[in-house]
């Protein structure tokens, strides 16, 4: 279920009702967020317990949500503000993980010239 490296991950910094489903995340999504559920970019929502996440996108064939809950420890927010930032896949594993995804950089590798 992890996203391709290609994929753009938004994280939406303020939490939400958490008694939502697909259709009421799209909607936050298209909103609040300003962008476009079915375009195959993951969102993640947090709940106000920090301890709790919520996944959405379009796969092509339907919106794919998935929630988890870490039972010992809680996962590392940004700050809590108005809009949206965005993750690569390394710090969207971190966090999904319970790791703390900020102290977490994606290696830039440069795209060979030609093949050897």
């Amino acid at each position: 279920m992890m996203p391709s490296h290609t994929v753009r991950i938004l994280v939406a910094t303020q939490p939400v009702d958490f008694r939502k489903g697909h259709d009421g995340l799209a909607a936050q999504v298209a909103s609040v967020l300003k962008e476009d559920p079915f375009t195959g970019t993951v969102f993640l929502f947090r709940a106000r317990r920090a301890d709790r996440l919520k996944i959405l996108f379009w796969d092509g064939t339907g919106l794919v949500m998935a929630y988890k809950r870490l039972e010992e420890s809680s996962f590392t927010w940004p700050a809590v503000r108005d809009g949206v930032m965005t993750l690569n896949r390394a710090q969207f594993e971190a966090l999904f993980a319970g790791l703390d995804w900020r102290k977490v950089k994606a290696l830039e590798i440069r795209r060979p010239a030609a093949a050897e």
